[in-house]
Formats: structure tokens, sequence, C-alpha cells
């Protein structure tokens, strides 16, 4: 192996375990390793017991080959609850909070083999008042949200892959300014039992890793499915639609010219691109999602609202309080318009395998205050698509910058395959 056993993605670990070449102790090791050289500084995990995860991976050594993650060290978002550790939401309400039980997709990984090393950060109830942790890339600049601590562990090579979770932006946003992969699932695609809700309408799971393989195989793993390493497109050269989308504007240039670089990679690359524009109507989804996502969480949150008032961010309170005003009349009719819209989306994207489109205003802006602008990702997410966050470029001050792939709803597996083609041909390719 040329590569160090912490740089080693998801399948080359799965792989040198199942092989015989390295033990799952020497892998957990050697990301813990990198863990105490590095977290000092980026400030991913909010919690981390070196002793457990070792007495994990040496029973899985034991065991022998018990799935396809087997002796995979993985991050959780802490949000998802875990039986053998705390499971605090972000905020300080639940601080020392200990389930009794793993959230469906934990215990799905764990059964495939996998060793939970620890819980990584999360925005306050994966909304927007950020936690401690720094982009790996820049340390004065934030990794995004609400998914930072995963996002920012795999990119510096602490793990080769985290949990997240989606309800505006969460996963294709720190994916971009931690230049890692970011899968988004189909809403309602993968379990969401034991883990913390915000807007059920269209909270979605998912996983940051350094590859689309990666991304896959924790999928197949999750959902019981057959592993094939080299299922990679072949379907013929893919269709790709390009959609600046109705916020192009507010793009800044690097988001601009990293969009428009990544449709000519693909064309050269043999895709047949053609662009994109939203049906009609669609500029006013982003404000569709903030009134769902405002009544909902407003619901999702009652408890902590009125127990725990006071140890709520200001950001989080004023969202309640939209979402509490909000009429459920109001409420009601931006659901109908959602229904509307997957309808008309799902004939609109009959024309592509997969569409492209900015996945971020730009490259991570600087301070650790906010986790940056959800807007490239609110309207997709309230559509329910799944999505492919895929690094492409460094700008400035050595931050990543990248693009998403989006699918139909329920094609998962056709757009991670493409994005598997896209990410070979973005590799290949120089400006």
């Amino acid at each position: 192996m040329t590569a160090a056993l912490h740089e080693l993605g998801v399948f080359a670990m799965a792989d040198a375990v199942r092989n015989g070449r390295v033990r799952c102790v020497e892998l957990v090791q050697a990301c813990l390793d990198r863990i105490a050289e590095r977290d000092c500084e980026v400030h991913a995990w909010a919690w981390l017991d070196p002793k457990a995860a070792l007495e994990t991976a040496a029973l899985r050594d034991r065991q022998g080959s018990s799935g396809a993650l087997h002796g995979v060290p993985l991050a959780v978002k802490d949000i998802f609850d875990t039986a053998d550790m705390p499971t605090e939401c972000g905020s300080p309400i639940y601080r020392g909070r200990r389930p009794c039980w793993d959230a469906s997709s934990v215990a799905l990984a764990r059964r495939s083999g996998a060793v939970v090393l620890g819980k990584t950060v999360t925005t306050e109830f994966a909304y927007f008042s950020p936690g401690k942790t720094a982009n790996p890339h820049n340390l004065l600049h934030t990794p995004g949200g609400s998914s930072s601590g995963s996002a920012a562990a795999v990119a510096d090579a602490m793990v080769p892959a985290g949990f997240g979770t989606q309800t505006a932006a969460s996963i294709t946003r720190p994916a971009s300014y931690c230049g890692v992969v970011g899968y988004k699932a189909s809403v309602g695609a993968i379990n969401l039992a034991g883990v913390k809700t915000f807007a059920p309408s269209f909270d979605s799971l998912g996983w940051l890793s350094r590859s689309v393989l990666d991304a896959q195989w924790i999928r197949w793993a999750l959902l019981g499915e057959p592993h094939a390493a080299n299922n990679e497109n072949s379907l013929g050269p893919p269709r790709v639609g390009v959609c600046h989308t109705p916020w192009w504007d507010q793009a800044d240039a690097d988001c601009q010219r990293v969009v428009d670089a990544a449709a000519r990679r693909l064309a050269r690359g043999g895709a047949l691109v053609s662009d994109a524009t939203v049906p009609r109507g669609f500029e006013r989804m982003a404000q569709t999602h903030k009134t769902i996502m405002a009544w909902e969480a407003a619901r999702s949150l009652a408890y902590e609202y009125d127990a725990h008032h006071d140890l709520l961010s200001r950001q989080l309170l004023q969202l309640i309080d939209e979402g509490l005003a909000t009429p459920y009349a109001e409420y009601r009719a931006a659901l109908e318009s959602l229904e509307v819209a997957r309808r008309q989306c799902d004939d609109w994207m009959k024309s592509w395998d997969v569409v492209l489109a900015p996945s971020a205003p730009g490259a991570a802006p600087a301070g650790l205050h906010a986790t940056g602008d959800p807007l490239f990702s609110r309207m997709w997410t309230l559509l329910g698509l799944p999505s492919v966050a895929l690094p492409l470029d460094d700008v400035a001050l050595r931050l990543p910058i990248g693009v998403q792939l989006l699918g139909r709803l329920g094609q998962d597996e056709q757009l991670l395959a493409v994005a598997r083609w896209a990410e070979s041909r973005f590799s290949a390719s120089t400006h």
C-alpha cells in the first residue's frame, strides 16, 4: 500500500481487512493517531473513547469478516443516538445524555462490521449555530454545517467516512467547503429512526467520504445490497443538464468558474451536456423550504423551546418563533406546492441522467461564527432529490470548492454510478 493506513478509503480498508493485509486494530489505531495529532486544531470530535474503539476493533479481528464494512472506522454526527456514547445534539440541553439504543443507521453499520470511533461535532440541533470545528484546509475558515465535524474529520484523514444529515445543505455545503464527497440520499431512502429530527418533510441521511465508491459502499452495506466495486456507469455517455439555478447571480466568481469548468470537463469526457433551466415558479422553492422548515422545526423542538428556552441560540429561537407564527393553512399550502413541484421536477429531469449545479455560493467563508449560506441546496433538498457533492478545485487561501450532481427522486444508484464516472473525469482533467 502506498498510502498511510489512515489515508485509505472505506473500500480500500474493507478490502485490506478481508484479504488479511491489515488487522482492524491497526486501522483504528492509525486513525486514532491521526486524531491525536490533528484534532487539537481541527476540533472535529465531540466524543472519543480510544480504549473502547480499540476493544471493538480487537473483537472484529477475533470474529472474522462480518460484513462489507468489517473493521472500517466510522464517525457519527452527534444527533445520531448511540448506546455506548453520549448524544448531545450540539446543545447544552443534552450534555451527557446517554441513549440506551443505536440509531437504525448506526446499528446497521455495526452489523456490517464497522467500528464507530466516536461522535463528530454538529451545529446546534443541526441548524445554524456552529460548534467548535475549523476547516482543516484553513483553520480560520468554517467547515460548513451542520455536518461540520464529519466533513472535517474525513477531509483531514482522521476517519474514512462519517454519517451526516441534511435538512437544507448540511452535507452538500460542508463537503464542498472541506473538499470531500458528500452523498445525500433521496428523502425517505435511509431509515432515520434514532436521529434527532428537525423538519421531517425533507430531513435526509447521508455521509461524507473521500470517494464516490466509498459512498456507494456504505449505501450498499446499510441497504444489504450486493457489492460490486467495478459497477461504474455502464449505460453509455451520461446526459448531464447544467443548472445554474435562479440564484446564479449570488454565486461568486470562483463558484461560477468551477461549475462551468466542471461542465466542460464532463463534455470533454464524453458526456452529453446541455442547459437545464428549472421550470417557472421554482425560484419560489427556497422560500417554500424556509416556510416548511420553520413550521416543522417549531414542532420538532417544542419540548426544548418550552423547557429550556434560555439554552437555545438566538438563531434557533428566531426560526422557532417564525414557525409558531406561521398559520397552519400557510404550512399546508406550502406542502401542496411542494407536491406539485416534485411532480414537475420528475418530469423535467427525464431529459437528463443527472443535473450539475453549484453546491455553495463559493469557498468556505472566513470565521467560525457561521457556517455559510445554504441557498444552493435548499430547492433540491425540498424536492427530496439525491445529491452527490464532488470536490473539483482549490481557490485562494488553499480552500476547496466543488459542485453537486443531482438525480431523480429514488434513483440514487444511477446517480452514484454517474458520479463515479464524473469523478474519474474530474481527476483526469486539467484546466
